[in-house]
């Protein structure tokens, strides 16, 4: 039975709710840092990646989406004990990334707050947000692809959007990867603010594919056999 129709009482949260508030906190996270950062502190700068707004006037909202974004993720059970550890592992690096903030060297900083410069927290954080991604990616590809019965029209669609947001997380992470360990080659890029918009563009795909999986969009029109959705 699909879990999100197995009980009607009002004081209990659905799956799809649940499914839909992760993705539009993954997806609206870093709009809300810049507008945030505009509006409460005047500074109009991108930062040279969403992990360093933690150190701007917004650092609080930062970290406050990432828990929540954790919480959920780690209260969410999925149908089966694979998809209840993947979700958890994906909550804790996300708290591991809120815990362990990166380095404040942001090159137009807006920060109000300062930590003394420190290798091995920074090195813990760029480890935990890879494990993150890594692992929002692995839940699209094999976790939200499952099926058991019949397959409708629209969850053959759901799927190709599953494995296209677990493909182009998997980009966004090879790109960071690459640019993080040979950026001093990409100098004239930097302006650009490329982490802030490849972990934009990651954040995107993790988003978007929570909210089909919330059934937002591509939901079942009919059903012969209730699909795994």
């Amino acid at each position: 039975m699909n879990k999100d129709t197995s009980t009607k009482d009002p004081r209990l949260i659905s799956y799809n709710t649940l499914r839909k508030a992760i993705g539009w906190m993954g997806i609206s996270l870093p709009a809300v840092m810049i507008a945030g950062n505009f509006l409460w502190g005047h500074c109009s700068s991108l930062q040279d990646s969403n992990s360093h707004y933690y150190y701007t006037v917004t650092g609080n909202l930062f970290t406050g989406i990432l828990c929540a974004v954790a919480l959920f993720l780690l209260a969410y059970k999925g149908f089966d004990r694979t998809d209840h550890i993947t979700s958890s592992l994906a909550g804790f690096f996300a708290l591991g990334i809120a815990m362990f903030p990166t380095n404040d060297n942001s090159a137009n900083s807006c920060a109000i707050i300062h930590l003394p410069i420190n290798a091995i927290r920074n090195y813990i954080h760029y480890c935990f947000a890879a494990a993150f991604f890594i692992s929002l990616a692995c839940i699209s590809l094999f976790l939200f692809t499952k099926s058991k019965g019949y397959k409708t029209k629209e969850k053959k669609l759901r799927n190709k959007v599953y494995r296209s947001c677990g493909i182009i997380i998997f980009i966004a992470v090879f790109l960071l990867a690459l640019y993080s360990f040979f950026g001093d080659h990409f100098h004239s890029f930097g302006k650009y603010k490329p982490v802030f918009w490849l972990e934009w563009i990651a954040l995107g795909a993790f988003g978007a594919s929570w909210l089909v999986k919330g059934e937002l969009i591509l939901k079942d029109s009919h059903k012969k056999t209730t699909p795994r959705i």
